[in-house]
């Protein structure tokens, strides 16, 4: 029998940016009916070489081969010509056009003198949505989908693409586990169809999952070079990827049934349709508030922060009663924070520098007199925790919209730590996020918990809520159906989290009393 032949090759990629080479001859070579794994920290060239992959940029030196053939794509459309299709990490639709404009989008720029049949479009988009088991009806605008629903339209139009080579950058950043389980069927069955598949991922385990092949990038060069998963552990992988060990924390006891409520929630109901919502957060208390997509958490945590109404029960900041009108109000007047899930919309202003960024919670704290607001009194305050989580910027000038998805991210942490604030919400805290950056962050926010900090953390990685939480109230359909005491032993607290999920899910309706399960 012949030996198979690869379906695509990058050979000595190299690509530079003013200041950064951020690509260092690197190799990569994918094989038809393969899931092949990039792996790397942020900021080690795997967003850069899928770029050049499907033509957003053009090498600086190296070749590409297509079936063998030098290839080179002028544009990101002449790569999709090709067959190369791709997943961004950060979600590329439009959010005024609707599902099924999004999804065949290609095609009406193909045929943009055609009248547009809106039957048959949405016709044709619901096959893809079908195969990912997403509900959504086609004619509906992206801007009314969650974060999570937007990932898995990305990853639809991408399908419909049916191309033979598909990158999917992050894919699983924004989904809960069934989820994710859904995305693995359909990947097996392209990768069984003689689809080539790359998978970029911070979740190992999903890595060790699904994939067959791996490339690995540390500083923009190889340090594995395409080759099977036969034998490789995680920790090889975590070996490849830092140069180390792994050196993660592990869940700790904490206690703080002592300490006073920093933020009370009594029979909440929202404009957004939460009802009879009950939740406490205590001074230095990690709380989780897990569930799956659609079930409210982050509505939640933004009526909390006064950007959606909250209409009946009672909010309680330090046993106080408030009305919180706005997010400004939020922050200044109360000491609440919030780390957005979607730092693209939500967590960054973009065009403006990394101090900037990491400055505006606190630039009203800083000012002095009249107003006066200096630099060097912003770069004192935000500067330690740029540096702790290690972000890759060639200087505090350089505008975060040039930085990688993963220092982004860094960002959107860095300046809620130096803001101090008394409570905090953590949204999906490590999307985007290498291992290592994760595990210091997961240090910083216990750090911040003993230091008296009341936090929320909202999260879709099981093992990352089991890890960080002291209690995990579990939600669905936009009530509280219950909470688990944190016991750090996965296989049980996940099967009590999973359990209150599944009685809601069998209920008729009506909300679920409270309980609450000690493991």
């Amino acid at each position: 029998m012949s030996e198979q032949k690869a379906i695509f090759e990058a050979r000595g990629i190299e690509k530079a940016f003013p200041g950064v080479m951020a690509l260092k001859g690197v190799n990569m070579t994918l094989m038809p009916g393969s899931i092949h794994a990039l792996l790397g920290e942020n900021g080690a060239g795997k967003s850069t070489l899928i770029k050049v992959i499907t033509g957003v940029h053009l090498p600086s030196a190296g070749t590409l081969l297509l079936d063998g053939t030098e290839t080179q794509f002028s544009s990101p459309r002449d790569a999709i010509a090709k067959g190369i299709g791709v997943v961004h990490q950060e979600r590329n639709l439009f959010p005024r056009f609707s599902v099924a404009e999004n999804i065949h989008l290609e095609q009406l720029a193909a045929g943009y003198l055609k009248p547009i049949n809106y039957s048959a479009l949405n016709e044709g988009a619901r096959p893809w949505l079908e195969a990912l088991d997403l509900d959504i009806d086609p004619a509906t605008p992206v801007s009314e989908l969650s974060v999570a629903r937007m990932q898995l339209v990305e990853i639809a139009k991408a399908l419909s693409l049916q191309s033979r080579v598909l990158l999917l950058d992050e894919p699983t950043a924004s989904l809960t586990s069934s989820e994710t389980e859904r995305l693995f069927t359909i990947l097996r069955r392209l990768r069984d169809g003689g689809t080539s598949l790359v998978f970029v991922s911070h979740k190992l385990e999903e890595v060790q999952e699904i994939c067959d092949r791996v490339t690995v990038l540390r500083d923009g060069a190889n340090a594995c070079e395409s080759r099977s998963m036969d034998g490789i552990g995680r920790h090889d992988l975590v070996q490849m990827m830092i140069g180390r060990a792994e050196g993660a924390a592990a869940w700790r006891h904490r206690d703080t049934t002592g300490q006073p409520e920093v933020l009370g929630l009594s029979d909440v109901s929202t404009s957004l349709g939460h009802k009879g919502v009950n939740l406490s957060v205590r001074k230095g208390e990690i709380v989780g508030l897990y569930g799956l997509v659609g079930a409210g958490r982050t509505e939640l945590a933004k009526a909390i922060m006064g950007k959606f109404k909250v209409t009946a029960g009672k909010v309680q900041v330090n046993g106080k009663a408030v009305t919180i009108p706005n997010v400004a109000s939020a922050i200044h007047d109360h000491g609440l924070g919030y780390i957005s899930e979607d730092r693209k919309s939500e967590g960054l202003i973009l065009q403006h520098s990394v101090l900037a960024n990491a400055g505006v919670p606190i630039w009203r704290k800083l000012a002095g007199r009249f107003g006066a607001l200096r630099d060097k009194r912003i770069h004192d305050a935000v500067l330690p925790y740029l540096q702790k989580l290690e972000v890759k910027t060639p200087s505090l000038n350089q505008t975060v919209a040039n930085l990688s998805g993963g220092n982004q991210q860094k960002i959107s942490v860095a300046k809620w730590l130096a803001a101090g604030v008394q409570f905090l919400i953590v949204d999906e805290p490590s999307v985007g996020i290498d291992i290592k950056t994760k595990a210091y962050l997961h240090e910083l926010l216990r750090e911040l918990a003993d230091a008296g900090t009341a936090i929320l953390v909202i999260s879709s990685d099981m093992p990352e809520m089991i890890a960080l939480a002291d209690r995990i109230v579990v939600m669905d359909d936009y009530h509280i159906t219950g909470e688990v005491t944190n016991s750090g032993v996965y296989d049980d607290i996940s099967h009590a989290i999973m359990g209150l999920i599944h009685d809601a899910e069998e209920d008729s309706g009506a909300v679920v009393p409270l309980k609450e399960i000690s493991v």
